[in-house]
């Protein structure tokens, strides 16, 4: 059976226990967190992580909940631990394949949140491949949507994640793959992309806007 404790210690280190009730600046900070490097792996993560890799843990899928802290373990903690290396995303084509077959059995659509949701939907969005361009579309879709349902005081910051999506749909739609990519994973960049990554246009280092950070929803 699951580890339902240690699910929930996994969810309770990516998103702050309080998250439901906290204002937009305590959100904003959040992003901040999440996608700008702030989220420090413990010990505890790290291994957890290393068990994920190894498929030790994939009896978490069995619920909704277990099934997003898998993803967290595939996704997201392997860019903390191991930036700028192959191992980075290592985890991507398993992740994927939970985030696909979530969207699919209705795991993604018990989840209450929308930072949830969106977390959930994050594999589509970076797991490079031949229908990347195509899931990508989707994503942008449905992160628009989680933006529209998002609380009226976060809606901004969902926003900003929808416009992130439609850069990285951009970015595929040009060049097939992530270029920022290339260097960690050992491929030659074309004249193209190395233009592309002297602009220093990387998505993944983008911040939310001001607006967002102070809750300011009709600026946006």
């Amino acid at each position: 059976m699951p580890d339902a404790e240690t699910i929930q210690q996994v969810l309770d280190a990516w998103f702050t226990p309080g998250l439901e009730n906290a204002d937009a600046r305590t959100h904003h900070q959040a992003f901040e967190a999440w996608f700008d490097g702030g989220v420090t792996p413990t010990l505890a993560l790290a291994r957890l992580t290393r068990a994920a890799l190894a498929g030790h843990l994939d009896g978490w899928a069995a619920t909704a909940r277990g099934r997003l802290s898998l993803i967290l373990l595939l996704d997201q903690l392997p860019r903390c631990l191991h930036a700028g290396t192959p191992q980075a995303y290592a985890g991507d084509p398993d992740a994927l394949r939970l985030a696909e077959d979530g969207l699919r059995n209705d795991h993604y659509d018990a989840l209450d949140h929308a930072w949830e949701r969106t977390f959930f939907l994050l594999p589509l969005a970076h797991a490079e491949g031949p229908d990347h361009r195509e899931r990508l579309i989707r994503v942008c879709a449905m992160a628009e949507a989680v933006a529209w349902s998002a609380p009226d005081h976060l809606r901004p910051l969902y926003r900003f994640a929808a416009d992130e999506a439609r850069g990285h749909r951009a970015v595929i739609a040009r060049f097939g793959r992530y270029p920022h990519r290339n260097a960690a994973l050992g491929r030659v960049s074309t004249a193209e992309e190395a233009d592309y990554l002297a602009t220093g246009a990387l998505a993944p280092r983008r911040r939310p806007p001001i607006a967002a950070r102070l809750g300011l929803a009709d600026a946006m």
